[in-house]
């Protein structure tokens, strides 16, 4: 089972700053004011408050009821106002219609929190909805709520049980929360069978206000929550969402189970991106670009929960080992673990040759290593510290069945002991009943997670891996594509767009989705337009001979076959007669009025490569969604695609691609040379680009990708713009912020030397190592109140934190300097500016390069800062400094921060 968890009490562990959290008032109140409360048996109202006085949870509770001077022994009050002490929260089960009025009255009396527990609200249609609205207004950003239609809050360390639920939870280490008030019943009576205990327990509603970010963030900071575990019926706020689980996932893991997978028909769309982006596979992208490990069943929420936690060596691929003393239950793991992603570990000629001295010649001389029914715990210990060397395994599955010579209470304990040591997660299969559960007991003590069946273990396993590589995958540090002069040109892509949406047009005819997607540095092929037959010829001869002709059309753009004759043309008579065919075609099929002429390409040698697809399209709650996959006319067959949210860097296209079956193949297969991966990570990361900076594109399907060892191009495009009734505004939003390309700028410092200030990017990694180099001991003391060694200063864990940042929640800014000798980028002060949570406030921090001090460089940063805060419109910007850093605090004063001096630091604030 879970086992407790400690609370650190380490002040740097607390990077949200717990105390300063709003939910606060929610999860850990010190008075409650119970709206409903009522001494009728069964009520909702009478078991609130009994919930509340018979669990202690060190406040006081008042029972709100104009009709009864006491509830249960305890006196009562009239309303809010009648309360004698400051009320931090309020439990609301009276009938819907009275709810907005009570939330206007606990607002005047300055309480901070709600939680509704009455239904009627938006699940009862257009009544319930105008409530909704009635309590937002009445709330006027003052209070925060959970639900309504919920079953209430637990936090089972301090005692608090404001739920209607029959019985308190186990105090632990897991946060839960549900959008669903029967599971977390269900889920409650489970865990007191199981001893499972909680951090917190939360049922959410119908998240009128308290939403997924909220939640996370606060169990982020909570002390006792390990890890997080979430039954999700709906997604909310993804940009929320998404940003407080990519902060939170990468210290503690989080787990979620969504409802509704079932994928619903795409709706209608010109193009086969927006007919394929099917909404749960969107929500699975989503998932794996934050960190989030999604389950299908509900007792793997909690499997996994356990694991994780006992486990904090994950396995860094799929390859597992298993050690068994049956055959069955090994192949029973190795079926499980191959049809969930994994691989069996290929063991190495070292490794066997190992286990040749040791095991009995009958072994399996393979993986799963059968070590046979009469093995004794030495053989098993043996067997296990051969298997735990082999660098070509990311871990151990030990499996025991009980047979006459088995001991599992000793093998337990030789496991115990290597287990400890290892590099690898180790999971145990103690298969049995009586016999087996002392070895058990031995191994879950030891913090070895165990499984009764193998299978199961298999299966998490992959679970693990999967975890493991989704987090590497948003903090592997990318690279930068190269730069190409006037790449990307962004207004001649927004001059074509605009140009088509004066003409009342949504669909770009091919040659200008070419035009911008080669403004964006994509390989396209030559393209040119000819509006009558010498013309054509005209080009044909200029482009060179084969050619191929398309239909150009105000209303469609395709390829034409013109009575099955390809359109592969050797000479000019060849495009005299195919011009006239596709001229006759289109006027007996459409009218002459739809034709505009035709484009002429070069005729491409497509041996030996691969056709692709990339394209994207709009989800209704992430926004922009990219595809990646297997292209060409039977792209909706095979269906082998891979879908991400932009903006991408080098790392995540990557990662789109390995999703893909196709992408083995573009590694080199059957003597094939391998495609340029690198040259195809950059062309994504420059579509991703593309998606990110024309919002008013709607759909684009580069279908074929033609890529191979020798070329990569563009043979046909299509791009869909959004609706022309759409305003600017009502343009869909990207769930994940995008670089800011606002706060790029020249500027000099007082010497003259020129620097660019931008936004840092997770590729300013190796920038940021060379940067930490030049500082002096003074500077870093400075800057972290502490000495801090280099090494550990440029470490990617550290680096991370810095350089993999999320622009919703915080700025950094860096002054960038190419070096003219060198020709490289040097970094020479960052000035970041991060938003505190609970309030509409920020704090910064700067630092200087040594010898680029007293240049300006950290007034024009300071100055930047503050400029952002006011585009975020924060209310206050401060910062802690210490009283012998007088350069920092001449620099606040120049840009206007108000000083307060104290013995041990000094504070600037500033008012925006």
């Amino acid at each position: 089972m879970i086992q407790p968890f400690k609370p650190t009490t380490d002040p740097a562990y607390d990077i949200f700053r717990s105390e300063r959290q709003p939910l606060n008032s929610i999860l850990a109140p010190e008075t409650i004011a119970v709206f409903g409360a009522t001494e009728k048996e069964g009520s909702v109202g009478r078991t609130l408050l009994w919930n509340l006085i018979s669990n202690p949870f060190g406040g006081t509770v008042f029972p709100i009821n104009p009709a009864r001077r006491s509830v249960l022994g305890i006196k009562a009050y009239p309303n809010i106002k009648a309360v004698p002490e400051p009320v931090e929260l309020a439990v609301i089960a009276t009938p819907a219609p009275t709810v907005p009025g009570i939330i206007g009255e606990c607002v005047e009396a300055g309480v901070k929190g709600a939680i509704i527990i009455s239904a009627g609200f938006k699940e009862i249609g257009s009544a319930g909805l105008d409530l909704e609205r009635q309590i937002i207004e009445k709330a006027r950003g003052k209070m925060r709520i959970i639900g309504p239609n919920c079953l209430g809050v637990m936090n089972p360390h301090t005692g608090l049980n404001a739920t209607f639920a029959s019985a308190i939870a186990r105090p632990g280490n897991v946060g839960f929360i549900s959008q669903s008030g029967a599971l977390c019943t269900a889920v409650l009576d489970w865990s007191f069978s199981e001893n499972v205990g909680f951090s917190a327990f939360i049922s959410t509603g119908t998240m009128l206000d308290v939403g997924w970010g909220d939640l996370i963030d606060y169990l982020g900071s909570d002390p006792y929550t390990q890890s997080i575990i979430i039954y999700m019926e709906s997604i909310g706020d993804a940009r929320s969402f998404l940003s407080a689980a990519r902060e939170v996932a990468l210290t503690k893991p989080i787990i979620i189970i969504k409802a509704g997978q079932t994928q619903a028909a795409a709706k209608a769309s010109a193009s086969h991106t927006g007919a394929m982006a099917g909404s749960d596979e969107v929500i699975d992208a989503a998932f794996r670009r934050c960190g989030v490990l999604r389950v299908n069943r509900i007792s793997e929420l909690f499997a996994l929960a356990e694991v994780l936690a006992k486990h904090p060596r994950l396995p860094k691929g799929p390859r597992l080992t298993i050690i068994t003393n049956a055959g069955g239950p090994g192949v029973l793991a190795t079926d499980t673990l191959i049809a969930t992603g994994g691989e069996l570990a290929e063991l190495s000629e070292t490794t066997i040759a190992q286990l040749n001295e040791c095991l009995p010649p009958h072994w399996s001389h393979g993986n799963p290593i059968d070590i046979l029914g009469d093995a004794n715990p030495e053989r098993y210990a043996k067997a296990v510290e051969i298997a735990l060397k082999d660098p070509g395994s990311d871990g151990l599955l030990v499996i025991l069945t009980p047979q006459a010579m088995t001991d599992p209470t000793q093998t337990a304990e030789q496991l115990k002991h290597l287990a400890k040591n290892a590099d690898k997660p180790v999971l145990a299969s103690w298969m049995g009943g009586d016999e087996i559960a002392a070895g058990e007991s031995i191994l879950n003590r030891a913090g070895i997670s165990t499984y009764r069946y193998p299978d199961s273990a298999a299966r998490l396993f992959n679970f693990m891996w999967r975890y493991s590589y989704n987090l590497s995958g948003i903090y592997e540090t990318p690279t930068i594509p190269p730069d190409e002069k006037g790449i990307p040109n962004r207004v001649l892509a927004e001059a074509i767009v605009k140009s088509v949406r004066h003409k009342g047009r949504t669909i770009l005819t091919e040659l200008e989705s070419k035009r911008i997607l080669s403004a964006y540095g994509l390989p396209v092929i030559q393209t040119a337009i000819a509006e009558n037959e010498t013309e054509a010829v005209e080009l044909a001869n200029a482009i060179g001979y084969p050619v191929v002709l398309k239909l150009l059309s105000e209303t469609i753009t395709h390829k034409t076959d013109v009575g099955g004759v390809q359109l592969n043309l050797l000479s000019a008579e060849d495009v005299k007669w195919a011009y006239r065919a596709i001229e006759t075609s289109v006027r007996e099929k459409a009218g002459k009025e739809h034709f505009l002429g035709v484009t002429v390409q070069p005729m491409l040698n497509l041996n030996g490569g691969y056709e692709l697809i990339v394209g994207s399209s709009i989800d209704p709650q992430f926004g922009s969604v990219l595809l990646f996959g297997s292209g060409g006319q039977l792209v909706e067959v095979f269906r082998d695609r891979a879908l991400a949210l932009p903006p991408l860097n080098t790392t995540l296209a990557r990662r789109m691609m390995e999703q893909t079956k196709i992408y083995k193949a573009l590694k080199g297969v059957r003597g094939r040379k391998s495609v340029d991966l690198r040259a195809l990570e950059h062309l994504i990361v420059r579509f991703s680009q593309l998606v990110v900076e024309q919002p008013w594109i709607r759909e684009i399907d580069i279908n074929p990708l033609f890529v191979s060892s020798e070329q990569m191009i563009v043979l046909d495009a299509r791009i869909v713009l959004h609706p022309e009734e759409i305003a600017e505004g009502q343009l869909p939003k990207l769930a994940i912020r995008p670089y800011p390309l606002q706060y790029v700028a020249p500027w000099k410092m007082e010497d003259g030397t020129p620097v660019t200030i931008r936004p840092i990017r997770p590729e300013d990694e190796p920038q940021m190592v060379q940067f930490y180099q030049t500082l002096s001991e003074q500077s870093i003391y400075w800057r972290y109140f502490h000495l801090m060694a280099l090494s550990r200063l440029t470490t990617h864990e550290w680096l991370t934190r810095l350089c993999f940042i999320d622009y919703d929640r915080e700025m950094a800014l860096v002054a960038e300097y190419r070096n003219p000798a060198t020709g490289t980028p040097e970094i020479l002060a960052v000035g970041r500016l991060s938003k505190l949570p609970g309030v509409n406030e920020g704090e910064f921090a700067m630092l200087v390069s040594d010898p680029y001090q007293r240049l300006g460089l950290g007034t024009e940063l300071l100055k930047r800062l503050v400029q952002v805060g006011r585009d975020e419109q924060l209310e206050r910007i401060s910062a802690e400094i210490l009283p012998e850093n007088h350069a920092m605090q001449r620099v606040c004063e120049k840009v206007g921060f108000h000083l307060r001096r104290t013995r041990e630091l000094v504070k600037a604030e500033i008012d925006l």
